[in-house]
């Protein structure tokens, strides 16, 4: 005799369940969403910064494709009757009069413009501060070498993407950034001018910029930085969100909250206020206001255009570059057998060489850390940015360099409003951007060693309270409270490596890149305050009892 138990399948009994279950019957995605569901996240503030920069792309995709059903990428030329009649009549692009039109013509098209450019704005910001966020607290360490390279490509994109939208309305803002491209390009001996003709479609402006840069703007760059952010995510979740350090919290487990419900409600309410601070700001403040400046017109060369501040570090260097060091001239004519081609140095170096220096170091930096580190463990646990002192004046130090840059696109701006001479503002930020980094590196890394000999003394003797005791033989000292469990973790539990000594080999020399290895390791590791050993806490925490109880005896005396 056999027995059998039959096990009843699950019948829905809405609508609803029932489609989805035959969905689910035939691709199995329950699964999956149960498991995604169940992924951990922590929760910290400076965690927000990725989400931004993911909920406003959303949003200039959204306000994006409203402008697309009425912008035309034409730069053929065409007599302006449209609703502003300050520039009736005027001969423009298609381009720019078709941008004129959604501000003025198309019901709710100028608020969808700013919307969008202030998104952009905020784009871009927030990949810049998450990638910031990521150097400070060490996030690039192993195993996530390839995101954090995903990440500098995605800053690259949101660059690209900025700009090719910033050209499209063809006024005169956008005309004078790509007059500055096409300079550039120029500025490259022998090729130059055939990518400038193969880009413009002609001589600058051509006829057919706006186009190729639609066609950038609108298809290739943001399909590319949605695979971007599709594989950014699933490295997110194959490797497990960093976490800072914390009692519980180790380099095998997250401490958090789970997707589903608690993160899914959290972002969608996250991006609604994303969304309505974007509305709020797109419907007060003006931006780019094409129709003040006009269609663009080659000939004149106008001043006080500033790029949008993502760009302006380019324009700045461009304007710090002097045209000659010395008697040496940066302008120069290369023979050729053909011919003679300029060398215009003082305009490729400013142009190319401080984005090639910035980049090449983003992307290499995990390798160049791990290798003076000699660290190849697995990294789930954040560094406060104080307990890795050089890395954060190496970071301050890039910032520095980028913000003196980024003022510069503003020297003549800066000299107009303040009543200087714009060659002292230009000989001033020259000096600045060598001395501001160096000043930036020097005082940051002195910060926070200090703030690192700060957390010390608190975890081995407490925090200040303000109570002042007097003890028998007249002497008054300050009463120090020890603090909680998981405020002396965080303060102890961090790794200081110690400057690695090169060591020679089997013939006692030493290689001459292990030479530079231990100059690099006393570089960053020479000046460091040694975490607080277990064995000194024990004994500072028994002098601090025996210090309590004895005040606590003077008190109760003096209360009697």
């Amino acid at each position: 005799m056999s027995s059998s138990t039959a096990t009843q399948d699950f019948v829905p009994k809405t609508r609803v369940g029932k489609v989805t279950d035959y969905v689910d019957s035939r691709v199995g995605g329950s699964s999956l969403v149960k498991e995604f569901g169940r992924k951990i996240f922590p929760d910290h503030w400076t965690f927000m910064f990725g989400e931004v920069a993911l909920y406003t792309f959303v949003i200039l995709l959204i306000s994006g494709t409203f402008l697309t059903f009425f912008y035309d990428p034409s730069m053929a030329e065409t007599e302006y009757d449209g609703s502003y009649l300050p520039l009736r009549g005027v001969e423009m692009s298609v381009a720019y009069a078709s941008t004129l039109d959604i501000s003025f013509d198309v019901r709710g098209g100028l608020f969808m413009r700013q919307v969008h450019h202030w998104a952009a704005l905020l784009f871009v910001a927030a990949v810049a501060v998450h990638m910031l966020r990521v150097f400070f607290t060490g996030a690039f360490r192993k195993p996530r070498e390839f995101n954090w390279i995903i990440g500098c490509v995605l800053l690259i994109l949101s660059l690209a993407a900025g700009f090719t939208g910033y050209s499209l309305p063809d006024d005169l803002l956008s005309g004078n950034g790509l007059r500055i491209i096409d300079g550039v390009m120029k500025a490259i001996p022998v090729i130059g001018t055939y990518l400038s003709f193969f880009l413009f479609g002609g001589e600058f402006p051509g006829t057919a910029i706006v186009g190729r840069l639609y066609v950038l703007h609108i298809l290739l760059v943001p399909a590319v930085i949605l695979l971007m952010i599709g594989l950014h995510l699933f490295l997110v979740v194959l490797h497990k969100h960093s976490q800072y350090p914390g009692p519980g919290r180790t380099n095998t487990n997250v401490v958090g909250y789970p997707v589903g419900p608690v993160y899914a409600a959290k972002a969608g309410g996250f991006f609604f206020i994303v969304f309505g601070v974007l509305a709020a700001i797109a419907a007060a403040f003006t931006i780019n206001p094409i129709w003040n400046y006009g269609p663009y017109d080659p000939s004149p060369v106008s001043a006080g255009t500033q790029p949008d501040w993502y760009i302006g570090w380019v324009d700045g260097a461009l304007r710090l570059m002097p045209g000659t060091l010395g008697n040496f001239d940066l302008e120069f004519m290369i023979p050729f057998p053909w011919g003679t081609n300029a060398l215009s140095l003082n305009v490729l170096i400013p142009a190319l060489v401080p984005a090639i220096i910035l980049f090449t170091l983003m992307f290499a930096w995990p390798w160049i850390e791990g290798w003076v580190t000699k660290d190849t463990r697995e990294h789930h646990l954040l560094d406060r940015p104080r307990n890795a002192p050089t890395r954060t004046a190496i970071g301050v130090a890039g910032v520095v360099f980028y913000c003196v840059m980024w003022a510069a696109a503003s020297s003549d701006l800066i000299a107009t409003h303040f009543m200087v001479s714009l060659n002292d503002v230009t000989y001033w930020l020259r000096a600045l951007v060598i001395i501001g980094p160096i000043l930036g590196f020097m005082v940051s890394r002195r910060i926070s060693l200090a703030l690192q000999r700060k957390d010390r003394e608190i975890a081995l003797h407490g925090r200040e309270t303000g109570r002042i005791v007097r003890l028998p033989h007249g002497e008054f000292i300050e009463v120090h409270e020890p603090v909680d469990d998981y405020k002396l973790y965080t303060l102890t539990s961090f790794d200081s490596p110690r400057v690695s000594q090169p060591t020679p080999d089997e013939n006692g020399k030493v290689s001459r890149l292990d030479k530079v290895h231990g100059r690099l390791s006393r570089f960053f590791f020479e000046d460091r305050v040694a975490p607080v050993r277990p064995s000194e806490l024990a004994a500072s925490h028994d002098d601090h009892h025996d210090e309590v109880a004895g005040t606590k005896d003077r008190e109760s005396i003096a209360s009697r």
